[in-house]
């Protein structure tokens, strides 16, 4: 008797697992999204509550959501506005929810993901399974071997300026549940709490930070962009990351005549193109009017140059390390101030050397010559560490570090590349 109501009880939370309400959402999924929310870290939004803090209250907490969620009841609070330093020198504003409203966010991304991903196209790689920024420089950068010419498009305040009809109206096409369009527009609509403690309204934009903007950006600009090159101009070939896009010409007139029909493109979507940062670029075609000979792309610079082949010097296309981008890891290896830290090398070493690792295995994924003046420089600062440590002068320092190297040649990444 007493097994046959535990089996039934067993039953009863299993059926309430997967059980809906007014919204066809379920307990397993809230608790999916909560899992992929933890994994992917983040700070907390306005309330404060931290992953560690949800933690302790996690069943209850779940549950409530779900409970919103499914009944249609739920209403996103507001983003914290967090400003980020950017390459360029300017700030970029970020709206970071809270970690529930993350949680409820992932919910609704994964139902709608599974519904458009199809439908994108192949020359889109941002914020997609299974493709990385990688992947697109290593197609912009043998697409310009081939064509002479290429469009850098920048779009002005992108993510703070996408019209909220128009991204309803394209998400609406490629789904029809009523659900996700109804919580879609309620993260649209909820406020902004600025740094000086204020809470406005957002009227157009989707703020980065949010879980499910970067699948909202992909779907406008697949319908205003990507599909709109498809119909129109499908022999031109392109790579777009997020609002990062590079256009390939065959000539110069082709370029000039390109740029102004996405133009006026982009004014019929109420996108603004940076009068500035968008340029036709001339790889190696011939014109009587100067422009740039190489473009910044996802933190790289591709342009043309001699490279040393075994059938000796050939003029290819290749990819560096942009020089915004360098001066920003340099500007984060200067920040850490390692010439007055006290402390073992070894302590040094644990300090820096995750920095060390994620600027190798994204600025060193297809070759490193092109980083040698970046851990030449760590090395200089290294030395300057020893001198303040150690008290010794220049050469002594060298030679000091010298020896550690030989005892512990893994203790810094770079080491492989440059070492002492």
């Amino acid at each position: 008797m007493f097994k046959f109501q535990h089996n039934q009880q067993l039953e009863k939370r299993m059926i309430d697992y997967y059980e809906t309400k007014s919204q066809p959402i379920t307990r397993l999924q809230v608790w999916e999204a909560y899992w992929k929310v933890r994994k992917n870290k983040g700070g907390a939004g306005i309330d404060n509550m931290s992953l560690e803090a949800l933690d302790r209250i996690r069943d209850k907490e779940l549950y409530k959501l779900w409970n919103r969620l499914s009944s249609g009841s739920y209403y996103p609070p507001p983003v914290k506005e967090v400003s980020i330093k950017k390459k360029d020198g300017g700030q970029r504003k970020l709206g970071v929810p809270t970690i529930l409203d993350r949680v409820a966010q992932e919910v609704v991304r994964a139902h709608l993901d599974e519904q458009v991903e199809p439908k994108f196209h192949d020359s889109s790689y941002g914020y997609r399974k299974g493709r990385n920024q990688h992947q697109a420089i290593r197609e912009a950068t043998k697409q310009a071997l081939q064509y002479k010419w290429a469009i850098d498009l920048d779009i002005k305040g992108f993510f703070d300026t996408i019209d909220h009809h128009l991204l309803l109206k394209a998400v609406s096409h490629y789904c029809k549940d009523r659900w996700i369009l109804m919580y879609i527009k309620r993260w649209l609509k909820a406020g902004i709490l600025q740094e000086d403690g204020m809470i406005t309204d957002r009227i157009t934009g989707t703020p980065q930070g949010g879980v499910i903007s970067p699948l909202l950006s992909n779907i406008f600009l697949h319908v205003v962009f990507d599909r709109w090159m498809e119909i129109h101009h499908p022999e031109k070939p392109f790579e777009r990351y997020a609002d990062d896009i590079v256009v390939h010409c065959v000539s110069e007139k082709q370029a000039l005549f390109l740029k102004s029909c996405i133009q006026g493109r982009m004014d019929d979507c109420k996108l603004v193109m940076h009068p500035m940062k968008t340029k036709v670029v001339n790889f190696r075609g011939e014109s009587n009017k100067r422009y740039p000979r190489k473009l910044d792309f996802l933190g790289f610079t591709i342009k043309l140059q001699m490279v040393r082949t075994k059938a000796g010097l050939k003029l290819m296309t290749t990819h560096v390390i942009s020089s915004k981008s360098k001066s920003s890891v340099l500007e984060k290896f200067r920040a850490m101030k390692i010439h007055k830290m006290r402390t073992s090398i070894e302590s040094v070493s644990a300090r820096f050397s995750p920095i060390i690792r994620g600027v190798m295995n994204y600025y060193c994924k297809f070759w490193n010559g092109h980083t040698i003046g970046i851990w030449w420089r760590l090395n200089d600062r290294l030395i300057k560490w020893v001198k303040w440590e150690k008290g010794k002068s220049v050469r002594a320092a060298i030679r000091w570090l010298k020896e550690v190297y030989k005892k512990q040649p893994d203790l810094f990444p770079h080491w492989k590349l440059v070492h002492p």
